[in-house]
């Protein structure tokens, strides 16, 4: 860690009383391979959690932003919400930077990426920044990943609905089966997955984090048994999706 952060002035005497922290200390595992993820945040803050995560993991060399989804269980699918825990106001570079993280964690969980950007506008019907912001979005992930199904801006029902989305964007590839919901910011993001949590009875897994080059996952303070058990599976299918990469890669 005195290495890591030498630049920043650290000593190996505050190194080593830094590594008294048990999230400082499970980073520190996981960067140097003796583990191959952590979940943290029962007994801590989210900030106590991925602070580390971020010194000493660090993001992925081809992603601009660490961020987060929720895997969201409904009756008849799977939806993956994001970002609902980590930017609160992201730019048009990092809501794509999001919705491209959230495509790929779609995948690893074998859910095809459809994604919706969503707005309180569908398609050209609406104007003003946040619309402008969501559309600039939508051209950016279009323009670094073609091979992405994208379609923004896009209000929630027309995403979902399919009755809905034929009316509202008959041309949409994403309209009507979504099943990536990229929300503009975070009081939006935050406040629908607990909505669709407590008033659908969803069962909401996460918040997953995207973006760092190993699994670091954080627990809400309020976190059940099955919910640390939920997120320890996620985290060790991350775990593998990066084994599986790095064999690719060999």
């Amino acid at each position: 860690y005195a290495r890591l952060r030498k630049h920043k002035g650290m000593t190996v005497e505050r190194a080593r009383e830094t590594m008294l922290d048990i999230s400082y200390f499970g980073t520190m595992m996981v960067h140097l391979g003796i583990a191959d993820g952590m979940v943290s945040g029962a007994a801590h803050t989210t900030a106590h959690t991925i602070k580390p995560a971020f010194e000493i993991i660090k993001t992925r060399p081809d992603v601009g932003v660490v961020s987060s989804v929720f895997l969201m269980c409904l009756e008849d699918r799977v939806l993956v919400y994001g970002d609902c825990a980590v930017i609160p106001d992201p730019t048009a570079p990092q809501l794509a930077d999001i919705a491209i993280s959230s495509a790929e964690t779609a995948l690893q969980f074998g859910i095809e990426p459809r994604i919706a950007m969503l707005s309180y506008s569908t398609g050209d019907s609406g104007t003003g920044a946040d619309v402008d912001k969501v559309r600039e979005a939508t051209a950016l992930v279009k323009e670094r990943r073609p091979d992405l199904i994208v379609d923004g801006p896009m209000q929630y029902d027309a995403a979902v609905d399919p009755a809905v989305g034929a009316a509202k964007a008959p041309d949409s590839p994403v309209a009507g089966r979504a099943t990536v919901l990229v929300f503009p910011d975070l009081n939006t993001g935050n406040n629908t997955y607990k909505a669709v949590q407590r008033s659908a009875g969803a069962v909401a897994i996460g918040p997953v984090l995207q973006g760092l080059r190993k699994p670091v996952n954080d627990l809400s303070r309020g976190a059940l048994v099955q919910d640390i058990v939920n997120t320890v599976a996620i985290t060790a299918i991350q775990a593998q999706g990066l084994d599986a990469a790095a064999e690719g890669d060999l």
